[in-house]
């Protein structure tokens, strides 16, 4: 645990409130969102950037190791301490004064402390939203050091490509403050650094200001569920809705009939929505959407969305088997509630992976042909980002199973399923959930070492201090 002499310091420099060294206040601050729990030497809270630049300088200077955690809502272990007992965690969680909202801008100045749903809840009031839908609840910090996606990335990008600037501070003995906060969206004057601390997990330097750029609010929105004909009609039919809806087209989702099976398991107020109760094989949410309201005389998005797949559907190539139109609260429902299903049927091993997209359904049906005779106690229930890339590549063994207790089993499992993602079909072990200390070893053999030692290169430049839970040399 850490000295006294530290904490007695260190609260001098954030006073009481900003330091918990004990007890069941410091439990949330150790405990991942599913799977690692670490033991904190002290938590950290500081208010101000200021705050901030004042204990990580300390803390360098000292050799006290720092875990940046933002909302603790990440799943690879990348904002929680280690087991040792000898880090301390530095959290954003009191940071969320500065909102500062420019209409004429479009763009956002705040705190890296204040949620999403937060940020969102007071800019609805102005017809405007954060444009990153997560099933989570994180902390716009967290959001822009992991880069995260979420199901709209088709329409909107992800974070990196909605932050305009950043304040971040540096591991190093002064705590320096560098101050990237630039509003603009034309800054061609040289490097983009602020790039180089999105994505990183926190590791080159803790931010604790952003600048967004925010997206008027949909204000119509059509949402269908769509059965492809087959596995392969999958990308025909994305295709086909993106040349005849363009940019109206804001969500193609795809899941897996364990999946969908498994969250109608485990909520019952979910309404199953198909005929019978026959649960397809292969479903896909897709969601089209527009920022006006309905004006006079133009044909609804709901009306929109039926003429063009009824146009797919008598397609030479029918990639469309069977289709229905519903309200989005409730078919957005069962998506959202797949994570929650899928994790309580059994010991989940979850995947994050992300490919090209026509290589999607065929990295599935290649699992799905390989996985009885590799692991034969393993459930696949996959769902993910079609249009983008991403899928969250879900594996579930009965807890009744030997291997569910198996920590071998895992790391088997893992090295397969990542070979096959990244050698055989040049995919990605992390789409958008960073890397983090459940991912570490898999950075360590995919990664090119040049890559690796440019990225020591400018960790030992920004944060030469021990920061973040992810080594990149």
């Amino acid at each position: 645990m850490i000295d006294q002499k530290h904490t007695a310091a260190l609260t001098a420099l954030l006073s009481d409130k900003g330091i918990v060294t004990g007890g069941m206040d410091v439990a949330a601050y150790q405990t991942g969102a599913r799977y690692d729990q670490g033991r904190a030497s002290i938590v950290l809270r500081p208010q101000t950037t200021e705050e901030v630049s004042a204990a990580v300088s300390y803390c360098v200077k000292n050799g006290i190791v720092l875990i940046p955690q933002s909302g603790n809502t990440g799943l690879v272990s990348g904002s929680t301490p280690d087991t040792t007992g000898a880090q301390a965690v530095l959290s954003l969680d009191r940071m969320t004064t500065r909102f500062d909202l420019d209409l004429d801008n479009r763009s956002l100045r705040a705190d890296a402390g204040l949620r999403l749903s937060d940020v969102n809840q007071k800019l609805e009031k102005h017809g405007l939203f954060f444009p990153i839908d997560l099933g989570a609840d994180p902390r716009l910090g967290g959001m822009l050091a992991t880069n995260t996606g979420g199901s709209r990335f088709l329409k909107y990008g992800d974070v990196r490509r909605n932050t305009l600037g950043i304040k971040v501070v540096l591991a190093d003995e002064d705590g320096t403050i560098l101050d990237l906060t630039c509003e603009l969206r034309k800054n061609n004057t040289g490097i983009d650094w602020k790039q180089v601390f999105i994505g990183t997990s926190g590791s080159f330097g803790i931010i604790t200001e952003c600048v967004l750029n925010i997206e008027p609010l949909p204000k119509q929105v059509a949402t269908a569920y769509l059965v492809p004909s087959s596995g392969a009609h999958v990308m025909p039919l994305l295709r086909a809705m993106e040349d005849r809806l363009g940019a109206y087209l804001s969500a193609f989702e795809g899941i897996s009939k364990n999946s969908i099976t498994a969250a109608l398991d485990h909520v019952p107020s979910l309404k199953n929505p198909f005929q019978g109760g026959n649960v397809p094989e292969y479903v896909i949410l897709a969601e089209i959407s527009r920022t006006w309201e309905t004006r006079e005389g133009e044909q609804s998005l709901d009306a929109v969305l039926e003429a063009v797949l009824a146009e797919i559907w008598e397609t030479e190539e029918a990639p469309l088997a069977d289709a229905f139109v519903g309200p989005a609260h409730e078919m957005w429902s069962l998506r959202h509630a797949l994570s929650e299903g899928v994790k309580h049927s059994g010991k989940l091993i979850a995947f994050d992976l992300s490919f090209r997209r026509g290589d999607i359904m065929a990295f599935c049906d290649r699992m799905k042909a390989d996985m009885p005779q590799a692991f034969a106690d393993v459930t696949i229930c996959d769902f993910g980002h079609i249009g983008d890339g991403g899928v969250h590549f879900n594996l579930v063994v009965p807890k009744d199973s030997a291997s569910a207790s198996d920590t071998d089993f895992e790391r088997r499992l893992r090295d397969w399923v990542f070979a096959v993602a990244v050698q055989d079909f040049n995919g990605s072990f992390s789409a958008e959930h960073a890397i983090g200390r459940k991912n570490q070893a898999y950075y360590d053999l995919y990664t090119q070492q040049k890559i690796k030692d440019m990225a020591q290169g400018l960790k030992a430049i920004t944060s030469p201090g021990e920061l973040g839970a992810v080594r990149f040399g």
